[in-house]
């Protein structure tokens, strides 16, 4: 097991996230007709507003909301039409949640809006595809960017879906994006990395990927993953739905505590908050055996019984 290196994230408006003692869960609002999980059933701003209040109740450290799906195959969303799902929902949620509220944008006009609607983070899910302005665009803000690992847009990602060593390719391939970010004005401080499992990358290679998640140190960033019910844990679990997926997904979260992530991406909230909350335990109690203190923990507050 090796050890996870601790960050801290400067937010607008002076706040800070620290990563590192503990995993950190960000919840999932899909604004979206067509997202694979839950698409359509928070496309109406105030569903989603409270969506977003709820994981939030349940502990969410971060809070991702997108108006555009990154399936595989997925049409592109127009700017405007991209603006007009998310920025209601930010002014929603103006003030009334406590966990930073990241977007899950590669538009750079989408990103601009949302940032002055109150966000205080970037999820580029194509890897500057559109560009390193997106990267200008978070460092004039004082915000973080998120940089996952991808090959083409959602429409040929497959296309670009061979490997001859994933980690290595991967950890080159996100230290090169990191490079990108860093020489448009981006603090290297402020960029999280993420392996992408499942974009341009067929079962086999998202698994290794997950598992070869301790390669991605070497860059010294803070690890986002993102396993919720994706379509690579069918490999496992035979073919099911989406919604179906979450005993998978909780085996994906807990692999990927154990492998050193910073954050794990997740519907469910409450169900893998806990599962966090246990392999974080175990993870400490294995470093605390090993005789290493690297990871000085700052346990999870217990959930409150009702």
């Amino acid at each position: 097991m090796t050890p996870r290196t601790p960050h801290t994230l400067s937010l607008p408006g002076g706040r800070t996230l620290v990563m590192g003692a503990r995993t950190l869960v960000m919840g999932i609002v899909n604004v979206t007709p067509d997202s694979f999980a839950d698409g359509g059933e928070f496309l109406d701003p105030a569903h989603a507003a409270e969506r977003a209040m709820a994981l939030d109740d349940a502990g969410a450290d971060l809070l991702d909301i997108g108006g555009e799906s990154t399936r595989p195959g997925a049409e592109p969303v127009p700017v405007q039409e991209e603006m007009r799902r998310v920025l209601p929902v930010l002014d929603r949620l103006a003030g009334r949640v406590r966990a930073p509220i990241s977007v899950d944008t590669y538009k750079v006009e989408v990103a601009e809006a949302a940032l002055d609607h109150g966000a205080a983070m970037i999820n580029d899910v194509s890897g500057l595809a559109s560009g390193t302005v997106l990267a200008s665009v978070a460092a004039a803000a004082g915000a973080p960017l998120v940089l996952m690992h991808n090959r083409g847009g959602s429409r040929e990602m497959y296309r670009h879906a061979r490997y001859r060593d994933v980690g290595r390719e991967v950890a080159a391939e996100l230290g090169a994006l990191v490079d990108r970010a860093v020489s448009a004005g981006l603090p290297r401080e402020q960029i999280v990395v993420d392996p992408g499992l499942g974009f341009a990358k067929r079962a086999d290679a998202t698994w290794a990927a997950l598992a070869a998640l301790p390669s991605l140190r070497c860059l010294d960033r803070p690890i986002l993953v993102g396993p919720s019910r994706k379509s690579f844990l069918t490999a496992a679990l035979g073919k099911r739905p989406p919604g179906d997926r979450e005993w998978g997904t909780a085996a994906a979260v807990a692999a990927a505590v154990w492998l050193g992530a910073h954050i794990v991406r997740a519907h469910r909230v409450d169900a893998h908050g806990d599962v966090i909350r246990v392999a974080d335990a175990i993870r400490m109690a294995a470093l605390t055996a090993a005789g290493d203190h690297s990871e000085r923990a700052a346990p999870h507050a217990p959930r409150q019984e009702n």
